[in-house]
């Protein structure tokens, strides 16, 4: 907090671990609107989430501290608020977005006192901040909600000058995102929701460019370039930074050793379908199924759930297992988090992994839920590879990969067969543990997936 004044000057707050900055995506207030505490003022999104940042002051917006599309580094000014003067009151409040929200509505961790029923000051025609020049990939700086009201100009503008053309009245990225996988002209669309705003329903309604044409167009990453002959430049910025600082780290810090096995997965896809057979409304997932034999082989070799303070010249073992689970989405790879999973059942484990990966994939998950693992499982087996060598998301000291499951030839009782093979990769921290550890939960995972009976007497 900081305080000019009699005006108290909100900085961004600390995002979680590892995000040093933020881009604005929407200001929820306007100069001279009135903020209740714990009232989300603006969207911005990180590396890995796209958040609403309540305000933990009351009073009058003074200064917006940045733009739609501006980067913000975590300390720096957000927004000045000023006290309220002769008992002024906010007045009545109107939401601002439905789906547009773009997934998000997390409240961050260590800021707001949780008050259930916040609400938002209808936004003002005029804006604190100059709108952006219209094109079909921008978001709109207009105001919706002045648009519903007739789109009177500012006061201040001069009334001969022309009207600039309308821009899209976009706001949620995923709704930009869709538009462009979709060839859909933003600028063409008529929105449907408040004040003239384009949902996902426009852009799926609208017609879709043809798939030949998509693909005669390269689609660079946002924020390239192209340069010389057809070179194209991508800016190694947000999740993209994140994930290189990260795994570089884990390179330069960690001395790990990668060892794997061929299993035969037949018998887990047998049980598998007995389960979901006897319970089809809660079906179980392979991965959850791979996601209990792992908490069943750290129960056994604890060494594994286990970090190195480097500083502190010691490993330190967790008591509770926070299972990380690597999930590839449109904005790169992130490992969202369960924690104390080792506290769940079975069929709990498949429904909290299939909510939490569909969070992830949609951006709507807090930081505070891809921070803090304790040991990683990658099924890497979903982009059709058999094996792998990955790198250990640090600072934990061990991860699990699962590749695709084949037929293949297979020795059985002394006969050949054909079964369900898959392979088994164990990376590990060599500081936390000898290869005998290691071995022996790799052992143990691969016996459980050959044998389930083995997991049920093991737990």
């Amino acid at each position: 907090m900081t305080i000019v004044g009699r005006t108290q000057v909100f900085l961004l707050p600390d995002l979680g671990e590892g995000l040093s900055e933020a881009e604005i995506v929407e200001w929820r207030v306007a100069v001279g609107d009135v903020v209740t505490v714990d009232q989300s003022v603006v969207e911005v999104e990180t590396a890995k989430a796209v958040v609403d940042v309540p305000c933990p002051y009351a009073g009058r917006v003074v200064t917006l501290h940045g733009a739609a599309g501006e980067v913000r580094p975590v300390g720096q000014p957000l927004i000045t608020i000023a006290p309220l003067d002769g008992g002024d009151e906010p007045a009545g409040h109107a939401t601002y977005r439905e789906e547009e929200r773009a997934g998000s509505g997390n409240v961050l961790i260590g800021y707001g006192t949780g008050h259930g029923n916040t609400t938002r000051r209808r936004r003002r025609p005029r804006l604190a901040v100059a709108p952006e020049p219209a094109d079909t990939d921008s978001t709109a700086d207009a105001d919706p909600t002045g648009a519903a009201a007739g789109g009177a100009p500012d006061a201040g503008a001069g009334s001969g000058d022309p009207a600039p053309p309308p821009a899209a009245l976009v706001i949620s990225p995923i709704v930009r995102r869709l538009a462009r996988e979709r060839g859909v002209d933003l600028a063409t669309l008529r929105g449907t929701g408040p004040g003239g705003v384009i949902r996902r329903a426009d852009v799926e309604a609208a017609p879709t460019v043809p798939a030949a044409r998509l693909a005669a167009v390269p689609d660079p990453q946002p924020g390239s370039a192209p340069v010389g002959d057809g070179d194209v430049i991508v800016p190694l910025t947000g999740v993209r930074k994140v994930i290189a600082d990260k795994l570089s780290r884990s390179r330069r810090e960690i001395p790990e050793v990668t060892i794997w096995v061929d299993v035969d997965a037949t018998g887990l896809l047998e049980t598998r379908a007995a389960i979901n057979a006897a319970t089809p409304d809660a079906p179980v997932s392979i991965l959850a199924l791979l996601a209990r034999i792992c908490l069943s082989g750290l129960r056994r070799f604890p060494q594994l759930n286990a970090r190195v303070d480097t500083e502190g010249q010691r490993i330190i073992q967790s008591a509770g297992v926070h299972l990380g689970i690597a999930a590839q989405t449109d904005r790169g790879l992130l490992v969202p988090v369960l924690r104390d999973a080792q506290r769940l059942t079975t069929a709990e484990l498949a429904a909290e992994l299939t909510a939490t990966t569909a969070a992830a994939r949609a951006g709507s998950l807090p930081p505070a839920r891809l921070t803090g693992g304790t040991f990683t499982l990658n099924n890497y087996g979903v982009f059709g590879v058999d094996g792998s060598t990955p790198i250990i998301n640090h600072p934990e000291a061990a991860l699990l990969g699962v590749g695709r499951i084949v037929d293949k030839p297979w020795v059985v009782d002394g006969q050949l067969a054909v079964r369900k093979v898959t392979q088994l990769s164990l990376t590990f921290d060599h500081r936390v543990c000898d290869g005998g550890v290691a071995g022996g939960f790799l052992r143990h995972v691969a016996d459980c997936v050959e044998r389930p009976a083995l997991l049920i007497a093991a737990v």
